[in-house]
């Protein structure tokens, strides 16, 4: 992080400083967690739902922050910087700090497959510029100004994944980063419990372009039948498609499904550009986030040979298709988080795969009024499509057995309703050479069965 002063962080936020101090002295770091402080930070005092970040200022201090910002009253003659919202502070902040360079923006969000997207966009452009990208989970409001921090003058591409729940917050985080280039991959039924319709979700996801800036780029999924009918409301702004069907900005052509060892395309973009593409990673909806990932790249003239190297050295992040093989099995470990279209994709893969397929699917979480109809639908296009044996977990998850009877009463399915209770019995289920998917929305911590898998 490039230093800052505390004038500067004052003016940033609106603030009020408590006591009279040299505000030219400067900063490095910004942290909101005291666990992680170092001596001369700038200390955030967030407050959330478990935990209130006021609680920590003295534990902040004590561990040698030279500064912190809160809205609450603290009793201290440490220096504190007063805002109306400590969180509102953090983004305005960042936003100031991210006005300090002159830097390419790529910002992405999507239902499904923006965190893999990300990262390849972020393998690609590194072959050429100092890249900086979302870490893990930081995409949210307090994630995505964090990981501005970790700008500084020799960074090039800062390349940010934005998340949300509900209307309002990809706008915020819009504003923050004031986007060179934005990406939707796709509208699903993710968080359709708090935004009531695709056409809720649609709306949100859309307040990425926002804040793009006035000559800035939309890239959008044609395969999409809510973007696929998107226009620029600026001439000043151009919109580019891909899509896995047809000849639109970017395209693929003679795809070759590897089983679980990976994907071939053959990558079309801009006119007359394309190259020859070997993913490692398996399924053809991979496919869709490498040609997001190219129309990106070219619009920041990498060549078509730095684009598929980018692609093909691209590793995905921690459970997220994740194929790992044992002595006695292989594992799709796709347990960071899941929806029904992630669901379907993932259940493609498996069935491309040699031997005996057996699915352990978890609950879907934050599906609402519609949870039901879409845990059925997920347990009977699992038996469609070559299941050999389907293993449920969680309350919602009954419903995916009773699709899956729907399809076939003769189907293998076995139903628990907590993850320990399949635990105690998963060694009677499981046979050796087995190809296992294992999948579920994150709060169902499916990666504990991946691990007990892995020590037999």
């Amino acid at each position: 992080m490039k230093k800052i002063s505390v004038e500067d962080i004052i003016k940033a936020v609106n603030g009020k400083i408590n006591i009279n101090i040299d505000t030219n002295i400067c900063i490095q770091n910004v942290c909101t967690d005291t666990r992680k402080i170092q001596k001369g930070d700038l200390f955030i005092a967030i407050e959330g739902e478990n935990f209130d970040g006021h609680d920590f200022i003295n534990t902040a201090f004590e561990k040698g922050a030279s500064v912190c910002i809160c809205h609450k009253k603290i009793n201290s003659n440490k220096p504190i910087i007063y805002t109306e919202d400590s969180k509102k502070a953090l983004g305005d902040l960042a936003s100031y700090y991210l006005s300090l360079f002159n830097l390419k923006v790529v910002a992405l969000t999507g239902s499904t497959g923006k965190t893999t997207t990300k990262d390849m966009i972020a393998s690609c452009l590194s072959l050429k510029y100092n890249t900086v990208k979302t870490e893990g989970n930081f995409n949210n409001d307090i994630g995505m100004p964090l990981t501005i921090f970790n700008v500084d003058d020799d960074t090039q591409v800062l390349v940010l994944e934005m998340g949300m729940n509900n209307f309002g917050e990809i706008r915020y985080l819009s504003k923050i980063a004031k986007p060179d280039i934005a990406l939707i991959t796709n509208i699903g039924v993710s968080h359709i419990e708090n935004l009531g319709s695709r056409e809720g979700i649609f709306r949100a996801k859309y307040e990425i372009f926002d804040y793009l800036k006035d000559t800035g780029v939309k890239i959008l999924n044609a395969d999409d039948d809510m973007l696929k009918s998107v226009k620029s409301e600026d001439i000043s702004k151009k919109v580019y498609f891909y899509s896995l069907n047809n000849s639109v900005d970017a395209y693929a052509t003679n795809i070759v499904e590897k089983g679980l060892d990976g994907t071939f395309a053959k990558i079309n973009y801009n006119g007359e550009k394309s190259f020859d593409l070997n993913l490692k990673m398996p399924g053809v909806h991979i496919l869709s986030n490498a040609l997001a990932t190219t129309l990106i790249c070219d619009e920041l003239n990498l060549s078509s040979d730095e684009i598929k190297k980018g692609l093909e050295n691209f590793k995905a992040s921690k459970m997220r298709l994740d194929i790992i093989k044992t002595k006695n099995y292989t594992i799709i470990n796709d347990t960071y988080n899941a929806n029904p279209n992630s669901m379907k994709a993932s259940i493609n893969i498996l069935k491309n795969a040699n031997g005996r397929k057996v699915a352990i699917l978890g609950d879907m979480l934050e599906l609402g009024i519609y949870e039901n109809e879409m845990h059925f639908e997920i347990g009977k296009y699992a038996i469609e499509n070559d299941v050999d044996e389907l293993i449920c977990i969680g309350e919602k998850s009954y419903f995916m057995i009773e699709g899956a009877k729907s399809v076939n009463k003769n189907s293998i399915l076995h139903y628990f309703e907590t993850q320990d209770e399949f635990l105690k019995n998963i060694k009677s289920i499981l046979k050796n050479k087995d190809n296992i998917l294992i999948k579920a929305s994150r709060g169902m911590k499916l990666e504990n069965t991946v691990d007990e898998i892995m020590r037999w």
